[in-house]
């Protein structure tokens, strides 16, 4: 359909068997990205962002749940089809440079190796596409240069380049400035906004760099195998004309009604095993629950009898 979101997950379930050992790397995880997004997925190691992105870009099924990309069920993709959307629907970016380019051959012959693999794009629109590609990514200059004549910058930015070729509707980027320091991670990332802005790629990336949050209008955290926060961005021009970028936090509620409390709002007050709620006229009140007395507004009901 026209209007769905690019990425749809809902109740995401990965479990691993390793030595014996069950491991659940995702735990009912649900996530949506609108078509032409670019949204940002944080978390701590272990909480499920790789695993993940494995999924949606096919490498990997998962245990249980419903994973939509770009039209295509992940959950029911077999043999041909699968092949066809890693070719057509998504393109990925590494953290490892080393994982995006062949080390042999120039930037403009990584692009078109791509094409003649995959055989998306007609002959006679490749080599144009491969200049427009790394024109709007701002790395023309290098297009005859073989990666270790690339600084790590150029490098990622013609990476974006390769992953963009087939003209995809989904980018994914694992950790795409985790080797750059932070003036080349801020390139990188403007020149991603700038592609996700002007040619309409919906575009997730996994980070632990908090610059990335300059340049996305929302960033999903993964704790325990599912969304557990998103803080949505929004810019306005203030009273004296200038531009101000505020941000707000917001606990995820997912379709059983489950939310995860923010780590430091549950050591600040000491939350732990079980908390007290009360529904006030517009909002609900969570206190610790190994309070001694309750509140004076929530006095227990005591039982009375009539007398004769």
């Amino acid at each position: 359909m026209a209007d769905e979101p690019d990425i749809v997950c809902e109740a995401l379930v990965r479990i691993y068997t390793a030595q014996g050992v069950e491991v659940q790397a995702l735990q009912g995880l649900d996530l949506t990205v609108g078509r032409g997004e670019m949204v940002a997925l944080v978390g701590a190691s272990g909480s499920g962002k790789s695993t993940l992105l494995n999924i949606l870009s096919g490498s990997d099924t998962p245990s249980a749940g419903r994973a939509r990309v770009a039209g295509h069920d992940l959950v029911a993709m077999r043999g041909r089809e699968r092949l066809d959307y890693r070719r057509r629907c998504v393109g990925f970016v590494w953290q490892q440079s080393g994982r995006n380019l062949l080390p042999y051959l120039t930037a403009r012959e990584n692009i078109a190796m791509v094409h003649a693999v995959a055989g998306v794009i007609p002959r006679g629109r490749r080599a144009q596409r491969a200049d427009d590609l790394l024109a709007a990514l701002g790395v023309a200059e290098v297009a005859d240069r073989r990666p270790a004549h690339m600084s790590g910058g150029q490098k990622q930015r013609v990476a974006i380049a390769v992953a963009l070729a087939n003209e995809p509707a989904v980018l994914l980027a694992d950790e795409p400035t985790g080797e750059l320091d932070e003036a080349t991670s801020a390139d990188v990332l403007a020149a991603m906004e700038s592609v996700n802005r002007d040619h309409a790629v919906t575009t997730l990336i996994v980070t632990h760099d908090a610059a990335v949050a300059e340049h996305v209008d929302r960033t999903v955290r993964i704790r325990d195998g599912r969304t557990a926060t998103e803080t949505l961005r929004t810019t306005h021009t203030d009273d004296e004309g200038r531009r101000v970028r505020t941000a707000a936090e917001y606990a995820v509620l997912d379709r059983a009604g489950r939310m995860q409390l923010p780590a430091d709002y549950v050591q600040a007050l000491e939350l732990r095993d079980r908390v007290r709620l009360s529904l006030q006229p517009d909002r609900i009140e969570v206190r610790p629950g190994h309070a001694a007395v309750p509140p004076a507004d929530e006095a227990p009901d005591t039982d009375t009898e009539g007398e004769s």
